[in-house]
């Protein structure tokens, strides 16, 4: 991801989990390769959950989750339990129920399809295609989402809260729509 960003030509990207770096930040990227359990357990034990907050909730700075760092943003997630999210977008994460004939995890191109198109998707077509992996999804109210696509049901590809965002897919994986999706989400940053 950082590679990605870089060749775009934004200045610095920093990989950190220290609060003073997290508290410094012109945005930020949480990611998302993992358990989602893990990830939130993770995030307590280091007293990331309380800078992040203070950043992003308070002060207002742009956040991007990936994967399972856009589920993080929910109240919990049903994966391998009951595990509390950091709440952000009031929404559950829950493993798929699909029709036989798909296979979980969801792994592989899908077409997304915006809901609105400022922010995130305004550099890209109209339905463009990313790369997903993942056996859980995202549900949340209508007024939060900003992308879905199919996969035996509407999945929720992207979410939005004020200067919170979230992607199901990965866009460091899906060659130049995920750029075309970082750089939206960088040009952003100083609307949001």
């Amino acid at each position: 991801m950082r590679n990605a960003i870089s060749a775009l030509g934004y200045c610095k990207v920093v990989l950190s989990c220290e609060p003073q770096v997290i508290a410094q930040a012109n945005a930020i990227i949480l990611p998302g390769v993992g358990a989602f359990a893990e990830c939130a357990h993770n995030l307590r034990e280091r007293h990331l959950d309380e800078i992040l907050g203070e950043v992003v909730l308070k002060r207002g700075t742009p956040m991007l989750g990936i994967c399972v760092g856009m589920q993080l943003l929910a109240d919990f997630s049903e994966e391998g339990g009951r595990h509390a999210g950091l709440g952000w977008i009031p929404g559950a994460v829950r493993r798929f129920e699909l029709p036989k004939e798909y296979a979980v995890p969801h792994v592989g191109w899908n077409e997304v399809r915006p809901m609105r198109r400022e922010h995130l998707f305004s550099n890209l077509s109209e339905s463009p295609n990313f790369y997903f992996d993942h056996s859980y999804h995202f549900q949340c109210a209508p007024e939060h989402v900003l992308a879905h696509c199919e996969y035996g049901l509407s999945v929720v590809a992207a979410v939005q809260r004020n200067n919170i965002f979230g992607v199901q897919f990965h866009p460091e994986k899906s060659q130049n729509n995920g750029l075309k999706l970082f750089r939206a989400f960088l040009n952003a940053v100083g609307s949001c």
